[in-house]
């Protein structure tokens, strides 16, 4: 008997579609804090909107896997594209499955193995200075016992012979390396606890928190096991590049990266270095230059803004007259190339989707020296060039504005639903 969707979802009332905070934490979804831009909810939603069934539903920015792992449960194969491979393992460990008994077997070796380590901090050799505890730094992120600690799970990790247990295991870790640390995340990067100083976190505090959260990931596997689709399909690397190779598709429900000038590498940072997907500065950069143009955080040759929409060429203008006004110069650039992005991201879906199929989108507006860049009602201007129909505009919530893009004022989040022509 399949694991319906309302099981997993419990059946709850959410007050809107377009985030779960606040909500229940759904099995599954408490792996990795993570600020979701719609719920499990809406992908139910546009499934049964949908004009044509959706056997086969795309994601091209997978981040949490929220979109997959609801197809999942609904009966339909998902298939993601994620840059970030931190998240692309986060996503896939969601999605695999599993023999509870053998993941059992497997915390047990990793317990054990950590019980007998005598670890060092040689893995940790080309982290950033400020990572681990330092007598010529005055801050850093870990301990110097616990970053061993996490030496001597990664160690234990990666002794086991099965790789989809290396990748359950090495994300539960990933998920409470910031509860480890001297430093709080939040939409905009990272900050120092305000008692990071006296504060004390342990090994021992370390193992029992891996434990309890290895043994809830293990029962929620074991309680979901039978869901109506098993299958998936994950494919690594950058969105602009790899849509165009999803394979026919019914239908994608997505949330880009906002251009807002945030990279959101950056939230990721933590997990990135400390777990080993990045190894030196140029990798870190080969991630940053493989994401859309959304931040300015590297210099990088930003593309040509897309024309067919005069709402875009207007905030353009004002934001180039008011250039000397911006934090960076470079903003203007990037926000005719986020576009560019965008409709490239859009074509290529367009290209992979069946007759009638549908994007269902949530998308947020930025602004920048009080000068607004309305996203979908830009990317609504250029559908029908790019082949699409609007079939309906919803507000979903709005956000505070940064610092960075210049007040109080809030700015709007929108699901924009396109239909192929």
């Amino acid at each position: 008997m399949h694991v319906s969707f309302e099981s997993w979802t419990q059946k709850r009332e959410v007050s809107t579609l377009g985030t779960n905070a606040g909500a229940v934490e759904l099995p599954f979804q408490a792996w990795h804090h993570f600020k979701e831009a719609f719920t499990p909810e809406l992908v139910a939603k546009a499934v049964e909107g949908s004009r044509r069934d959706l056997l086969r539903c795309a994601d091209p920015f997978g981040g949490s896997g929220t979109t997959a792992l609801t197809c999942q449960f609904l009966g339909i194969e998902p298939v993601t594209v994620e840059v970030n491979p931190y998240l692309a393992d986060l996503v896939e460990a969601k999605l695999s499955s599993y023999d509870a008994d053998e993941l059992v077997r497997s915390l047990g070796r990793i317990v054990r193995a950590v019980f007998s380590a005598k670890p060092s901090l040689k893995r940790f050799a080309m982290l950033p200075s400020t990572f681990i505890e330092s007598d010529d730094k005055e801050r850093w992120l870990f301990s110097k016992p616990v970053a061993r600690r996490i030496a001597a799970y990664l160690d234990a990790i990666d002794a086991l012979s099965n790789p989809s247990h290396r990748r359950f295991f090495r994300i539960q870790l990933g998920g409470m390396l910031v509860a480890a640390s001297n430093v709080v995340i939040n939409g905009k990067g990272r900050r120092y606890r305000r008692n990071w100083a006296t504060r004390s976190f342990s090994p021992e505090e370390l193992d029992t928190l891996f434990c309890e959260r290895s043994q809830k990931a293990i029962l929620e596997i074991h309680a979901h096991r039978f869901r109506k689709e098993q299958r998936y399909t994950l494919i690594r690397g950058d969105s602009r590049q790899m849509v165009a190779k999803i394979g026919k598709i019914d239908g994608a429900i997505f949330s880009p990266p906002y251009p807002n000038s945030f990279d959101y590498t950056d939230v990721y940072n933590i997990e990135l270095w400390m777990l080993g997907y990045l190894s030196g500065a140029p990798d870190n950069r080969s991630l940053r230059e493989s994401t859309l143009c959304s931040h300015v955080q590297i210099k990088r040759k930003f593309p040509p803004a897309p024309n067919g929409s005069n709402r875009l060429t207007e905030a353009l203008e004002r934001l180039a007259e008011a250039r000397t006004d911006l934090w960076s110069p470079w903003i203007p650039e990037m926000v005719g190339a986020y576009f560019c992005d965008m409709k490239t991201v859009l074509e290529g879906l367009r290209s992979q989707l069946a007759p009638e199929g549908e994007t269902w989108a949530v998308v947020g507006d930025s602004q920048y020296a009080g000068i607004p860049v309305p996203t979908a009602d830009i990317l609504a201007d250029l559908a029908p060039a790019m082949g699409y129909e609007v079939i309906t505009m919803e507000s979903f919530r709005s956000m505070r504005t940064s610092a960075q893009q210049g007040g109080q004022e809030e700015l709007d989040e929108t699901l924009i639903v396109m239909r192929k022509l």
